[in-house]
C-alpha cells in the first residue's frame, strides 16, 4: 500500500539538503506569562491559571519560561514566587527566568524569591541599544555600560544566572552592541538576548545580527549562549526565528498564541510545529490545541478562524476538488494520505482530523465525505438536495441544516 512516507511528496524544502541548526537542538524559551501579559487586549489569568499554563507548556516540551517581572510590585512578585514554588515542588523539568531592567531594584526581588524558594531563577535583564532609544532617554553608552555591570554584577554575586537581553537590537548599531555584549560578558553573563523589540527584523537581517553577536561572545573566550527574542510587527516572526535558528541562536522565544505587545510575539505554537515539520524537536504536541484553546479562554484573546493550525478552518474545507481527493485517498484505505492530499500539516500530529464542509463552493464528493463520516446512507436523491440546499446558500450548510434534509420523509 502506498502511503505518504513512501515517497509521495517531493520535499523542496530539503531539496538542498535537511537545513540543520548549527549548534544542535534548539531550545524554547515561553514568553506567556510575561511578554505576552503585555498585549492590551488580554485579560490577566489568575495565579491558578498559570500554574495551570506551566504545566501545560511542560507537557509540549518547552524548556524555559519567563514567570514574570517581579520588579513591576508586589502581585507580580507573589504569583511569580508561587510559579517557581510549583516547578520546585512538582519537579516541573523547565527552567524559569524573570525579567527585570538593569536596575538593582529589579534584581533584588528576583533574588529574595530564588533564596525563600531555593530554585535558580535566571534574571533576565534588559536594556534599549538602538541610537532611537538612547536619543529618547537622552542616555550614552558608557552610562549604559555602567548600567549593564552594575545590573549583572550584582545578579552574578548572588549567585543567580543572567541572561542579558539587548531591546531592539535589531536597529542598534554594530558598535554598541559589540561594547555592551562585551561588558556583560566580562561581568559574568552566560547567556545573551538578541530582541527584535519592534518587529522590525527580515529574516536575512535576522540571521545577519546573529551571526554578529555569535561572533562577539564566541570571541571572549567564555561558553555564551545566544538567545533570539522576536515580535511580530510585520509578519515575519516564525521565519525570522527559524532564521536566527539556522544562523547559529541557542534558544528562541515566543507566547502561545502570539499574544504581546502590539500585534504580538512570535507564536511558539507554530514554532513547535514547524521545528517538529524540519526534524528539529521530536514531542507529543497531541495537546498543543487544548493548551492554546485554555489560552484564549483565559486570556480573552480569541483563536482567529484562519490562525495557522489551530484555527477552526485550519483543517477544514468546503471546496469539492479538495473534499474529492481526500475522499479518494480515503478509499485507499491509506488514513496518513487523507491527512495530507490537502494539507501541508497532518491534523493527526496536534490531534486534529480532516473536516470536509458542505456549502456553495461543494460538489457530491462533500456530501458523500459528510454522510459517510456520520454513518448515515447517501441515495441519489438525498445527495441532490443537499448539493441543491448547498448552491442556495450564502455559507456553509451547518449540521442541523444537513440533517434536516436527512430527515425529511420524502427521503
Amino acid at each position: 500500500m502506498a502511503s505518504v512516507a513512501n515517497g509521495l511528496i517531493h520535499d523542496w524544502n530539503t531539496a538542498d539538503g535537511r537545513p540543520e541548526p548549527p549548534r544542535g537542538r534548539v531550545e524554547l524559551d515561553d514568553e506567556t506569562l510575561r511578554d505576552g501579559l503585555q498585549s492590551p487586549s488580554v485579560r490577566t489569568p489568575t495565579v491558578a491559571q498559570k500554574v495551570e499554563l506551566l504545566h501545560g507548556l511542560v507537557e509540549l516540551g518547552i524548556d524555559a519560561a519567563d514567570i514574570g517581572l517581579p520588579g513591576a510590585g508586589p502581585h507580580v512578585a507573589r504569583d511569580v514566587e508561587r510559579l517557581a514554588r510549583e516547578i520546585v515542588t512538582a519537579r516541573l523539568p523547565i527552567v524559569p527566568n524573570c525579567a527585570a531592567r538593569t536596575v538593582r531594584a529589579d534584581i533584588e526581588p528576583i533574588v529574595e524569591i530564588s533564596q525563600r524558594v531555593g530554585i535558580a531563577l535566571e534574571v533576565a535583564c534588559f536594556l534599549g541599544s538602538s541610537p532611537i532609544r538612547q536619543y529618547a532617554e537622552g542616555w550614552d553608552l558608557d552610562r549604559m555600560r555602567r548600567l549593564t555591570e552594575e545590573a549583572v554584577g550584582f545578579a552574578v554575586a548572588a549567585g543567580l544566572p543572567v541572561m542579558y537581553v539587548t531591546e531592539d537590537t535589531t536597529r542598534a548599531a554594530p558598535g554598541d552592541l559589540a561594547a555592551l555584549y562585551r561588558t556583560a560578558v566580562e561581568m559574568g553573563a552566560r547567556r545573551v538576548c538578541i530582541a527584535d523589540t519592534v518587529g522590525y527584523a527580515t529574516p536575512e537581517g535576522a540571521a545577519s545580527v546573529v551571526r554578529f553577536v555569535r561572533g562577539i561572545v564566541d570571541a571572549t573566550g567564555e561558553e555564551v549562549a545566544v538567545d533570539w527574542h522576536g515580535h511580530n510587527d510585520r509578519g515575519l516572526g516564525v521565519g525570522n526565528a527559524i532564521a536566527a535558528a539556522l544562523a547559529g541562536a541557542d534558544r528562541i522565544h515566543g507566547t502561545l498564541l502570539g499574544i504581546g505587545e502590539r500585534v504580538g510575539n512570535t507564536p511558539i505554537d507554530q514554532l513547535l510545529v514547524n521545528f517538529h515539520l524540519m526534524g528539529w524537536r521530536d514531542h507529543d504536541l497531541s495537546g498543543l490545541a487544548d493548551l492554546c484553546t485554555a489560552v484564549a479562554g483565559i486570556t480573552g484573546i480569541p483563536i482567529p478562524d484562519n490562525y495557522p493550525v489551530l484555527g477552526r478552518d485550519a483543517f477544514r474545507t468546503q471546496s469539492g476538488v479538495h473534499a474529492a481527493a481526500i475522499l479518494k485517498a480515503k478509499a485507499k484505505g491509506d488514513n496518513e494520505l487523507a491527512d495530507r492530499v490537502y494539507s501541508g500539516i497532518p491534523a493527526s500530529l496536534v490531534g486534529r482530523r480532516q473536516e470536509v464542509e458542505i456549502g456553495p463552493m461543494s460538489g457530491q464528493a462533500n456530501v458523500h465525505y459528510w454522510l459517510a463520516s456520520r454513518g448515515l446512507p447517501a441515495t441519489p436523491e438525498l445527495v441532490s438536495e443537499i448539493c441543491r440546499r448547498a448552491k442556495e446558500s450564502r455559507r456553509v450548510l451547518s449540521e442541523a441544516e444537513v440533517l434536516a434534509c436527512c430527515r425529511r420523509p420524502e427521503r
